[in-house]
């Protein structure tokens, strides 16, 4: 009987996180950041900042002074949110540069193109994601979850790396879930092609992000730091 119920659980995990969402966003919109830290001076990178968090992220740093980068794969909603953030605070200092984590490329010519503009990079925010998506893979071959959610931003974190060195007192901050907690790294089966569902491949791509939080802090001899219900991990550099 319970080898029967497992199977029928799996599949039934997207659609019960589908109906879930919406108490699970009430539960965790309850937190508020009371800090009145200003940046000005400050340049600041937001991955998927076009919409969601990413977006509510960069308005709030854009508000206070930072100049922000919107690092967006849809570059055409992207510079519609940048003027709406610009109108909202006057902060005229927010950019949109094109970044798809799906493919390597696209990555490298990103950190190739914000290393030549500019000087200093004060904080990274690994926040793009996505969530259940049918399986495909990458321009790279790699699952979607995988290889957007964890191995995009592994990329562009090494990328920007000795910038954020360079620019300390830095931080970089990796937005995961707590859907890590069902998450698991199946060696074997990473690309998915011999089991997969779309549920579970979004948790082990989360689990991944805290993993890799983890042993880049422990090999730059930094300290993490857990944020708020939503596992928000941040590097002090």
């Amino acid at each position: 009987m319970v080898e029967l119920m497992f199977p029928l659980l799996l599949l039934l995990l997207p659609f019960l996180l589908y109906m879930a969402a919406p108490q699970i966003r009430k539960m965790l919109s309850s937190g508020v950041c009371t800090s009145t830290v200003q940046l000005p001076g400050k340049v600041v990178v937001v991955t998927g900042a076009n919409t969601g968090i990413g977006k509510e992220t960069a308005k709030e740093l854009a508000q206070r002074g930072a100049r922000v980068y919107l690092a967006c794969r849809d570059v055409e909603k992207g510079e519609l949110v940048a003027k709406e953030i610009q109108t909202t605070t006057g902060n005229q200092q927010v950019l949109v540069r094109k970044l798809d984590l799906s493919d390597t490329k696209s990555i490298r010519a990103f950190a190739k193109g914000f290393l030549a503009e500019e000087k200093h990079l004060h904080v990274l925010i690994n926040n793009a994601g996505v969530m259940m998506c049918p399986y495909s893979k990458t321009a790279d071959g790699f699952e979607m979850h995988i290889g957007v959610n964890h191995l995009g931003h592994f990329l562009l974190t090494h990328l920007l790396l000795e910038k954020l060195k360079e620019s300390a007192p830095s931080r970089i901050v990796n937005v995961s879930s707590l859907a890590h907690h069902l998450g698991r790294i199946h060696f074997h089966n990473l690309q998915g092609e011999k089991f997969y569902n779309a549920g579970l491949a979004y948790c082990h791509s989360k689990l991944a992000n805290i993993l890799f939080t983890q042993e880049l802090a422990r090999r730059l001899k930094v300290t993490v730091m857990w944020h708020g219900s939503l596992p928000k991990l941040v590097m002090r550099l």
